[in-house]
């Protein structure tokens, strides 16, 4: 269920929008993106390089793993290239299934997430929190087949799950009904460099109705349990194949990645 549209609390996704220089937000979403900003300078940094690590992963399962089924869920707004866009550059059959439940995504992502005319490309409303809903969605079930492998992306989403919610059985249960050589990619926001920073920002954003849950590279392994981890495991986002060297430390991006395949 699409939750109601509040422009006067701020949203993660449009959050996140206006941390990449978007323009789907509300004063609400700025003011509390700034405000962690004046803190922790390093929280514009993290999105950036979340967004060069979805190219990476994406193109990797594409192009590498042979993929042809992805599942990005919390994807936000459409933010280009989006996870069709570098997968269908590689085969333009792939399908994307998109889910998010916030009204504004939802509006948009309809409008803008153009398929490649061999693919499919679609969009479901649905809570990450929900996995049962995710996996029952028609629009997945019409789109992606559930006999073959299929991605399931979870970028910079978890960290929204404070442990009470057990993002860990949530995984587990998006993953539990798909076919061996089906993938998970997690990336994960972490203060294992610079924790007084992001305890600062963490105190904004909660001030603002946004929990986040900071989590240690091995509670991010955790996500993995009982998957094959892809070269180089869970690592500092600039340290999973990176395909030119950025001037940034793993403390300015603060974020953990990773890619494991089903067995």
């Amino acid at each position: 269920m699409v939750e109601p549209l509040d422009t006067g609390r701020a949203h993660p996704a449009r959050v996140y929008d206006f941390l990449l220089g978007g323009k789907d937000n509300f004063a609400a979403d700025r003011a509390a993106a700034e405000a962690g900003i004046k803190v922790n300078p390093n929280a514009a940094t993290a999105p950036l390089q979340n967004r060069a690590f979805l190219q990476r992963t994406v193109r990797f399962l594409a192009a590498e793993a042979g993929i042809r089924q992805f599942l990005d869920i919390g994807s936000g707004l459409p933010t280009a290239p989006n996870v069709h866009e570098v997968a269908q550059r590689v085969d333009p059959s792939a399908r994307v299934v998109y889910v998010d439940n916030d009204p504004i995504v939802l509006t948009h992502a309809r409008a803008l997430l153009t398929s490649a005319p061999e693919g499919r490309t679609t969009y479901a409303d649905a809570n990450m929190r929900d996995a049962d809903r995710i996996l029952a969605a028609p629009e997945l079930l019409e789109n992606l087949d559930l006999g073959r492998p299929v991605a399931v992306l979870l970028f910079a989403v978890l960290h929204f799950l404070d442990d009470d919610a057990d993002p860990y059985a949530i995984v587990e249960k998006l993953m539990a009904p798909l076919p061996s050589g089906s993938y998970l990619v997690v990336s994960h926001i972490t203060a294992d460099f610079d924790p007084e920073s992001w305890e600062r920002f963490n105190e904004i954003m909660r001030r603002q109705g946004i929990t986040t849950r900071m989590r240690s590279r091995d509670e991010v392994a955790r996500f993995f349990t009982g998957l094959e981890l892809v070269e180089p495991g869970v690592v500092p986002l600039l340290r999973w194949r990176p395909e030119r060297e950025e001037p940034l430390t793993d403390a300015q991006v603060a974020l953990y990645g990773g890619v494991a395949r089903k067995p």
